[in-house]
């Protein structure tokens, strides 16, 4: 059976420096796709393209995965501007909202990552929290701490117990997206993951990094769900 095709967003840096080049550069860490890889999926690559294409592009995919990243830009959800939000990403704010959109309307699972579950809360209707404390120890190292899954979820029949989780985040969710239920905390209250409650759709948003952990449990459910989904019948 051939292995189904999950498609992750990318990074867009303006200037990235590699062998003699220098150039504005998509990227992604290779932990995303070997995440994808090991639970038995096939990874391409989303880099942002024409908001108007995002259904035609999900039309190709099994399933989709929305990286970590920079901050969601806070005018997506009506806020002001904390002045320790990063700088705004407009374009891939606009392809992964785009892309999210399609997903939750044909159904394709969808995995958030981080910024992925921030902006699948944004996309449905949600607010995000635009700084907190204690879940960035040291920059660019990943902080590690328990997460306590909520009983009767998605998630805590993948991880029914408390797991450290790798973490690095400012923001968090604040008031959730329409249909969205919590499915993990962090001891402090911290929302770190989240759901569609609709066991018909696989969609599952996590605050933490789980391309750095070698728990592949939720993701190999995610790339089940994406088998399953490929294998749909087809109107």
């Amino acid at each position: 059976m051939p292995r189904p095709l999950i498609g992750i967003t990318t990074y867009v840096e303006a200037s990235t420096r590699y062998g003699v080049w220098d150039l504005p550069t998509a990227l992604l860490p290779v932990g995303y796709h070997e995440l994808v890889q090991a639970a038995g999926g096939t990874a391409v690559l989303l880099p942002p393209d024409e908001v108007g294409r995002a259904a035609e592009v999900l039309g190709r995919l099994d399933g989709l995965v929305v990286a970590g990243g920079p901050d969601v830009d806070p005018v997506r959800y009506g806020a002001p501007r904390d002045p320790r939000t990063g700088p705004a990403a407009a374009v891939r704010d606009e392809w992964e909202l785009a892309l999210i959109g399609a997903a939750l309307d044909s159904g394709a699972p969808l995995l958030g990552v981080c910024r992925g579950m921030q902006a699948l809360n944004v996309a449905l209707g949600g607010t995000l929290v635009q700084h907190i404390d204690g879940h960035v120890d040291t920059p660019g190292a990943m902080s590690w701490h328990p997460v306590r899954p909520v009983a009767g979820t998605r998630y805590a029949e993948l991880v029914p117990e408390e797991a450290e989780v790798p973490t690095y985040h400012h923001q968090a969710v604040e008031r959730l997206g329409a249909g969205l239920v919590v499915s993990a905390y962090a001891s402090d209250g911290t929302v770190e993951a989240i759901e569609l409650p609709d066991r018909d759709r696989w969609v599952v948003g996590v605050q933490w990094h789980p391309e750095r952990d070698k728990d592949t449990r939720v993701t190999s459910s995610f790339v089940d769900a994406a088998t399953e989904h490929a294998n749909r019948p087809h109107p």
